[in-house]
């Protein structure tokens, strides 16, 4: 996500300045630390005292603070830095900035700056319409100034309502990864850049009848986790996904399917990958012959018969693949009794070089939830890592197995 990454944040004087608060909060979630600066009209809005509790940072309001600038703060701000994030950015911050006007500690900030900037404007319908407005955004956007919204809808004005609404915070946080991701990539400072990075996420349902199916309650939320980790490591993801209620991640190539059949096909069909990470909860029975028609009850009391046969074992195809294996194989575990003996054993039978083992039953709340407890089976021997959400579990993962690619690569 942002783990590590510094960004100065620009908060200038508009209404939308309200909307910064929770953006401090959404950055700091990814791992971000968020250093504030604020505009004299942003302190009309909200309080320096709010904005240093949400960031756990000084607040840097004036230009001629005498503590921060006892060694030219404004330039350490404008260089010691991975992004400068502008949020609001009001008309009036933005004709300064293509006119070159350093006034105040924002725009001396913005003036003296090499590190990349994106802005969200906030303003007037007829603010943005302006053709000085649209002017100033064509120059800052020549010079590399990147943006993001504004968006449509209605306005703090009773009955106006337009293009002039600051992105949500989410989209912001969204442009903001696009934009460090970028550049990590194009430094080569992602551990999986150039690499492709293979995941199955979710259930599968396995029809009976044309109304009714077999499945789990896999939410899918582990597997999504992490084809965004493999992304941010930048990696080119691929993700197999059963029938979830998730939205796709973001730039990663995503193929639907609904059964254990169409998921080895699919899987098959996208190799070869140097990570496969096979998250998915694959079911392991299907119907020997699916009803053509729903199944309906005949009034006798007894159910009918459901003639069953096994599914295809997606992990093990892979594992014993002759020629597609990829370099690191992960299969997972979910187990309600005999954890690591069970794991261990699927280690062994499916060729796979990691297992990551959990427990599943009903007490741990992990199918569906949004933690997760896992030991990692390798054959050197088993790590138990402690709960953590599974965004975090997700990330380690996915940096362990760039350590393990890389560690190989170099040897």
């Amino acid at each position: 996500m942002l783990s590590g990454k510094q960004i100065v944040l620009i908060i200038s004087g508009g209404i939308a300045a309200y909307k910064s608060l929770d953006l401090i909060r959404r950055l700091k979630e990814r791992g971000a630390r968020v250093i504030p600066v604020m505009t004299g009209g942003a302190q009309e809005f909200i309080t320096p005292l709010a904005v240093g509790a949400l960031s756990a940072e000084k607040v840097f309001t004036g230009l001629f603070d005498r503590e921060a600038e006892h060694d030219v703060g404004h330039i350490r701000l404008a260089r010691d830095h991975d992004l400068i994030l502008i949020a609001p950015a009001t008309a009036n911050l933005m004709a300064k900035m293509a006119h070159g006007i350093a006034d105040d500690l924002a725009t001396a900030i913005l003036l003296a700056t090499d590190k990349p900037v994106l802005a969200a404007p906030a303003m007037n319908p007829k603010m943005w319409q302006n053709p000085a407005t649209q002017h100033n955004l064509t120059v800052l956007k020549d010079r590399g100034i990147r943006f993001c919204g504004p968006a449509s809808g209605e306005m703090a004005e009773k009955g106006e309502a337009g293009v002039g609404r600051m992105s949500e915070p989410l989209d912001i946080v969204a442009a903001v990864q696009t934009m460090i991701r970028g550049r990590d990539l194009q430094a080569g400072r992602l551990p999986l850049a150039g690499r492709h990075v293979l995941i199955t996420s979710g259930p599968t349902h396995e029809p009976i009848d044309p109304v009714r199916y077999i499945a789990n309650r896999s939410s899918g939320k582990q597997g999504h986790a992490l084809a965004e980790a493999a992304r941010e490591a930048g990696a080119r993801v691929t993700l197999v996904c059963g029938p979830v209620n998730l939205p796709d991640p973001a730039d990663v190539t995503v193929i639907r399917v609904e059964t254990a059949a169409e998921m080895l096909k699919a899987v098959e069909t996208s190799l070869p990958a140097d990570i496969a990470i096979m998250a998915a909860a694959v079911a392991d029975w299907r119907m020997a012959s699916e009803g053509t028609q729903k199944i309906k009850k005949d009034g006798s009391g007894k159910p009918p018969a459901l003639e069953l046969t096994e599914n295809p074992d997606i992990l093990a195809t892979i594992g014993h693949h002759q020629s597609l294996r990829p370099k690191l194989l992960i299969g997972f575990a979910a187990e309600t009794r005999d954890l690591l003996t069970n794991a261990l054993g699927k280690l062994e039978r499916k060729n796979a070089d990691w297992i990551v083992a959990n427990d599943v039953s009903p007490a741990t709340g992990i199918m569906g939830g949004d933690a997760n407890t896992i030991h990692l089976v390798s054959r050197s021997g088993v790590e138990d890592w402690p709960q953590m959400s599974k965004t975090d579990v997700a990330r380690q993962i996915v940096a362990r197995a760039a350590d393990t690619l890389n560690g190989a690569a170099k040897t």
